[in-house]
């Protein structure tokens, strides 16, 4: 099995961040309320005062405005489809797995037209509160053991090193910056 992490890897650059985008140009209204208190749980963040969770759960309570979520995340992805990385289209085999911690809600389109399994972030696309850990670091390990207990990584790409703990997992590991394939380090 291939495993690829989605953000500034297979996608440029964060998914996450081009949808709120997309929906601050879209649905200003939908968002543009919440940008002062996201301000602040940014700030907070900064300080180390909330974690990755509250962070993104701010982030994203826009959803809660919107008027049809999936529609808009269809959409969404009718314009940045063209963002997927070219290296990615080239090699991508059915029964990829994509592993994220970008929201399931916003990459399941993607991950299914690509025919792909996902793990990702459980967000609830109404109300963007999560549901059990974001998908990061170790969490991701656990969530693959989880889903695929005697799977084995061929290969893994990421353009992160916090995520070594899937790549210790893969026959071989990849680094990924743009179209820059490296192998990983050597720690």
């Amino acid at each position: 099995m291939n495993v690829y992490d989605f953000d500034c890897t297979i996608f440029y650059p964060d998914s996450s961040v081009c949808f709120i985008l997309y929906c601050l140009a879209h649905y200003p209204r939908s968002v543009l309320p919440g940008v002062p208190m996201s301000l602040v749980c940014g700030l907070r963040y900064g300080l180390k005062r909330v974690d990755t969770r509250r962070l993104k759960e701010q982030l994203f309570s826009f959803l809660s405005r919107l008027p049809d979520v999936e529609q808009i995340v269809d959409d969404f992805w009718e314009k940045n489809r063209h963002r997927l990385q070219k290296w990615y289209l080239e090699q991508k085999r059915d029964g990829d797995l994509i592993i994220s911690a970008s929201p399931e809600f916003l990459l399941s389109p993607i991950a299914k037209e690509l025919r792909a399994s996902l793990i990702a972030t459980p967000m609830d696309r109404y109300t963007g509160r999560i549901y059990g850990k974001n998908c990061h670091g170790v969490e991701k390990v656990r969530r693959f053991r989880l889903a695929f207990p005697d799977a084995t990584v061929e290969s893994f790409y990421s353009d992160s090193l916090s995520d070594a703990p899937m790549a210790e997992l893969a026959h071989k590991a990849f680094l990924i910056d743009r179209e820059e394939i490296r192998p990983w380090p050597k720690t």
